[in-house]
């Protein structure tokens, strides 16, 4: 007999993926646009960023954040980027992981009280799914069919069951899915 439960205790602080995606599965356009994002006014993003205390991130996205949305938006934030390339030195106020391991997940899990949001990267989404080390995919389905990109989670064969635990369809045409992560025993 098998048995379906969530992959951590429901107490531990959560990592949490949460993404913009359009229809056809891309978290962002060919070249890393995200203009084709919706900014729906029913949704609240305070409500949103404060249930977090840590952004987690790869290159990529930490750097189009901070061309969108600047380093001061996220200085109320602890910031950890997953990079091999970028130097500690040369951002000292963030904290950057070079190998991003289940061990360095432990400690980042440890060292706040509100949940880690996993913002943008399908090679992080994907490397940190494979670790087993998410929580909860929430994605906000943008209607727009890019044709190519970023895909959510690129070259991966590994199946993972979710179970829905809200939804909400905004005026927009956005549809928000909030999932957590299963695994069967």
């Amino acid at each position: 007999m098998t048995e379906t439960v969530v992959w951590k205790d429901s107490m531990a602080r959560r990592v949490r993926y949460c993404v913009a995606m359009s229809l056809d599965g891309y978290i962002a356009g060919p070249n890393g646009e995200a203009d084709w994002i919706v900014m729906d006014p029913e949704m609240n993003f305070g409500d949103l960023w404060a249930q977090f205390d840590t952004l987690l991130m790869g290159r990529r996205t930490f750097e189009a954040a901070v061309a969108r949305l600047g380093a001061s938006t996220m200085q109320t934030l602890k910031v950890v980027v997953a990079s091999r390339t970028l130097r500690p030195e040369d951002h000292p106020e963030i904290t950057i992981v070079s190998e991003l391991t289940r061990s360095e997940m432990q400690k980042l899990r440890q060292q706040g009280q509100k949940d880690i949001w996993m913002m943008g990267g399908g090679e992080l989404f994907r490397v940190l799914l494979e670790m087993k080390e998410v929580d909860s995919v929430e994605v906000s389905i943008v209607p727009v069919l890019l044709g190519a990109g970023i895909s959510l989670l690129p070259g991966v064969d590994l199946r993972t069951a979710l179970k829905l635990t809200k939804h909400k369809v905004y005026r927009s045409g956005v549809v928000s899915l909030d999932y957590e992560i299963q695994v069967t025993k």
